[in-house]
């Protein structure tokens, strides 16, 4: 269950920092409020509370208000995304917003390899993890490196993505959003033997979509190892 304690900080970098009016007297020794130790603790403060909560409402990807039906039955709605060499879907319900990449603010000594740091999102600092590690893929590290930096690689389109359930939420980087695409249960087949343990365990069913299979990825699994992540 969230925790509904605000994050006590003050957001001084959009108040009198460079996304504000400039007036820190800070900024003369350190330029940027990325480099400035207040910006620091307050990140620092943020990864040691469980998931925040912030109101993405005005921002919610809006789907169609009746569920799509075939012959077989009711379809489902999921939105693809490719991670690596990997394609992955998950509910579009908990997806509340998609935006384009931008540097990830990593801090020392944080321990579980999956927390990538914090990222800003609309003047919110919002936790930002990285699903290779929690699903034991291999990562690719040009592409890690791109994210990091805000840079795409290739000749990919990489975006950040809001997820959101019951009001907890963070963001993670993917290297391409193809779109949300309606899938029919009765085509959903058990994730192969071939997976890691780690991925096995957060996907729920494959799926055959353009001649490939997309792994459809259980949601309140994925939840769950975010939160403990940040334990």
């Amino acid at each position: 269950m969230a925790d509904d304690r605000r994050v006590g900080f003050d957001d001084c970098w959009n108040r009198i920092g460079v996304r504000g009016d400039s007036s820190c007297e800070r900024l003369a020794d350190y330029v940027r409020c990325l480099n400035c130790p207040v910006f620091e603790a307050a990140a620092a403060k943020l990864l040691d509370q469980p998931i925040p909560r912030v109101d993405l409402s005005r921002h919610d990807i809006r789907t169609a208000a009746q569920p799509r039906h075939d012959a077989r039955g009711t379809n489902e709605s999921f939105l693809v995304f490719r991670i690596g060499a990997e394609w992955l879907a998950l509910p579009t319900p908990i997806f509340k917003r998609i935006v384009q990449t931008r540097p990830i603010h990593t801090l020392p000594h944080r321990q579980h390899r999956a927390v990538l740091g914090v990222v800003n999102v609309q003047g919110e600092l919002l936790v930002c993890l990285a699903l290779t590690h929690l699903l034991g893929f291999e990562a690719d590290t040009t592409t890690a490196a791109a994210a990091r930096d805000g840079q795409p690689s290739r000749h990919d389109l990489p975006r950040l993505l809001v997820v959101s359930r019951n009001e907890e939420h963070a963001v993670f980087p993917v290297d391409q959003v193809d779109g949300v695409h309606w899938l029919a249960p009765s085509t959903f087949c058990a994730p192969p033997a071939t997976l890691s343990q780690a991925a096995a365990a957060h996907t729920r069913a494959v799926a055959p979509w353009r001649g490939m299979s997309v792994g459809l990825l259980d949601a309140d699994a994925l939840f769950d190892t975010l939160n403990r992540s940040l334990g």
